[in-house]
């Protein structure tokens, strides 16, 4: 899609029509001053049609970068897909006992592990990776690394366990891509009498909390997080006001839903529950935080959906100024123009 800054200038293009049409009067004029033969059939045949097509050939090149100078003169801008600056992705891993379900072949956790190592396995070696879990409570499991063999082995050391806390997995991994930014992790899911309010997500004193500015959500093009559960929260704080804390740190959840949609009746240590996929929730978060959600009913899905998320991650749509753009254009057929006619014709234009 291409939008212009100064549309007005794009009135400036009704300039071509009047060259044509005075190209045409020049080639009309010409052709009653020239002289006059006993046979124009003769003429005609010396010439060849090539020869007649190939005089107009510089003009319209000409008439063609004209066209693309008025339109520099107007600033187009163009949405075009570039590599994006990712610089470091968490990986938010529900590891629930609902997450044993076989209804996604072999298990939904078997699944889900094999799709987040093929997933880590095409980022761009440059992007760090982390990977945070979550159940009743949330802790990093692997914190943001390049070393791919550290994150396999982190994906392969899950262990599950009662409980889902999807907001406690959303704010263990904000402050796992901001160590410095002095979130008290603690406070946001345990509350005052929680666990040592001076300690961060990955065990290390955090800094004295900073005034913090929100920014729009979705605008930090460095960061995200990718989500996947199979259920509903049934602990921890709530996932949606999580969502709103990565937005105003302009951070973007993709989420991916996994299992039924009707839902399934599972066992874990002794327990029998019935677990249903909350969508709703789901695409809120994505909603929220400018993201993405994804729905997973099967291993062959879940696969597919990393691999799009991929390139979704690796690459980025911009708006981005075309001006030089066509200016280079321009002069490139200007040029290609004066050189066809020098050498045709013997002349510039």
């Amino acid at each position: 899609m291409i939008t212009f800054q100064w549309p007005l200038m794009l009135w400036l293009l009704l300039l071509i029509p009047l060259l044509v049409v005075l190209y045409l009067l020049i080639l009309r004029r010409k052709k009653q001053a020239v002289v006059r033969f006993a046979s124009l059939g003769l003429v005609r045949e010396a010439l060849g049609v090539g020869n007649r097509l190939r005089r107009h050939v510089p003009p319209v090149l000409f008439l063609l970068a004209l066209a693309l100078m008025l339109l520099a003169v107007a600033r187009p801008s163009a949405t075009i897909i570039l590599p994006t600056q990712q610089e470091t992705v968490i990986l938010a891993m529900d590891v629930s006992g609902s997450m044993r379900a076989t209804d996604v072949q072999p298990s939904r956790i078997e699944a889900a592990q094999a799709a987040a190592k093929a997933f880590i396995a095409e980022l761009p070696p440059r992007t760090r990776v982390g990977i945070v879990s979550f159940a009743a409570t949330a802790s990093v499991v692997q914190a943001p690394t390049l070393s791919r063999e550290d994150l396999l082995a982190a994906i392969d050391r899950f262990q599950l366990q009662r409980g889902t806390a999807i907001g406690s997995g959303l704010i263990v991994s904000l402050a796992t891509l901001f160590p410095d930014a002095g979130i008290e992790i603690s406070q946001l899911i345990y509350g005052r009498n929680g666990p040592d309010e001076n300690t961060s997500p990955i065990g290390k004193p955090a800094k004295p909390k900073e005034e913090f500015k929100p920014v729009a959500p979705g605008s930090n093009g460095y960061t995200a997080i990718v989500l996947l559960t199979d259920g509903q929260r049934t602990t921890g704080p709530d996932e949606l006001a999580a969502a709103k804390m990565v937005a105003e740190r302009g951070v973007r959840v993709f989420t991916v839903g996994i299992g039924t949609k009707e839902g399934t009746t599972t066992g874990f240590e002794g327990w029998s529950m019935r677990v249903r996929l909350d969508e709703e929730s789901l695409k809120s978060i994505a909603d929220i935080t400018r993201g993405e959600y994804f729905y997973a009913g099967t291993a062959v899905d879940l696969a597919k959906i990393y691999q799009s998320m991929t390139v979704r991650i690796a690459f980025e749509k911009k708006q981005t100024e075309i001006t030089a753009l066509c200016a280079a254009l321009a002069a490139f057929l200007i040029v290609v123009a004066g050189v066809l006619s020098l050498w045709w014709h013997g002349r510039v234009l």
